[in-house]
């Protein structure tokens, strides 16, 4: 805890200005944010676990939750009156909100419940978004660049911690850094027999013993990107999900550009990360679709760089 806290208000009077726009959206995330943790504290004896029986735009079972958690921040984003679309894991398309798109500034790409399958098990779960300009003014809104996701304004990467009982956001870490090679690595190898050659030989090379090197790695898999990239953040290593041979979806990679790959490539980045689908910087791709696919190698810079070697097939 820092000697004097500061909460994610205070924060954001301080560095969202002039105008406070930005401000109030992330204010409205965070109120968000406090409802599904207070949800996620009582699912279990509330009756929110479990699923609706229904298939999602990506194929994946829905969650209760997932769309319980979606509802909130369509109301919290709503209820800002500064944005005028989103697009989110849950909507099978878009969410246009013509009326607003006059003066409303933004639109906000979420996940709602990174990580759901840990749900029914108690696990790791939680919300990734982006914070993006709108362009142009009516049909054409949806047509948008990346830009500042939530802790990170262009100068470094601070961590906020919810304190339940006073129901606040406290800055529990500032200017985080990502040591620029870690001794983790996580990725579900469960996935390898479809590997590409390259990726397969990098999490071979990461396993071998070499004292100089500080190898083997240590594995560690949550399953919830949120929870194995605050890991990275922290201690440094390297996060995977690449692409897999076949012609489904995951031939493209498995984790959305807009709402999971992109803003983490962002925070990490701003710590002194790197973030890859193993041939070129993630945030270097224009998205062509609401719900498009990429590979993901981000983490330590000197990991995701060897990785990327690894894939060029330098290795």
């Amino acid at each position: 805890m820092n000697d004097v806290a500061v909460s994610l208000s205070q924060h954001l009077r301080a560095v969202a200005a002039p105008t406070g726009d930005l401000a109030i959206v992330l204010g409205q995330l965070a109120v968000a944010g406090k409802l599904v943790a207070r949800e996620l504290a009582h699912a279990a004896l509330g009756g929110r676990l479990g699923t609706t029986g229904g298939i999602n735009v990506q194929g994946e079972v829905v969650k209760k939750l997932d769309l319980w958690a979606n509802d909130v921040m369509v109301q919290a984003l709503e209820a800002s009156h500064l944005v005028c679309g989103m697009v989110s894991e849950e909507m099978d398309e878009p969410l246009h909100l013509p009326d607003r798109c006059a003066q409303a500034k933004y639109v906000v790409c979420f996940d709602p419940v990174d990580g759901s399958s840990n749900l029914d098990v108690n696990g790791v779960v939680g919300t990734i978004f982006s914070i993006r300009p709108k362009q142009g003014r009516g049909a054409d809104h949806l047509k948008i660049v990346p830009t500042t996701p939530f802790t990170s304004r262009f100068d470094g990467v601070d961590a906020f911690t919810l304190e339940p009982t006073i129901g606040e956001f406290i800055r529990s870490h500032e200017k985080i850094q990502i040591p620029s090679r870690g001794h983790i690595y996580s990725v579900n190898e469960a996935r390898a027999p479809v590997w590409q050659p390259g990726i397969l030989r990098f999490v071979d090379y990461l396993r071998a013993p070499d004292r100089a090197t500080g190898r083997p790695y240590t594995a560690r898999y949550v399953g919830s990107m949120v929870a194995d990239l605050h890991r990275t953040l922290l201690e440094g290593g390297i996060f995977l999900y690449p692409a897999e041979a076949g012609e489904d979806a995951k031939s493209s990679g498995k984790l959305r550009l807009q709402y999971e790959a992109a803003p983490m490539a962002f925070l990490v980045e701003q710590a002194g990360g790197k973030a890859s689908t193993g041939s070129e910087r993630i945030l270097d791709i224009h998205p062509t679709s609401p719900h498009q696919r990429v590979p993901v190698v981000i983490g330590s810079r000197d990991d995701v760089v060897r990785a990327e070697e690894f894939v060029a097939g330098r290795h």
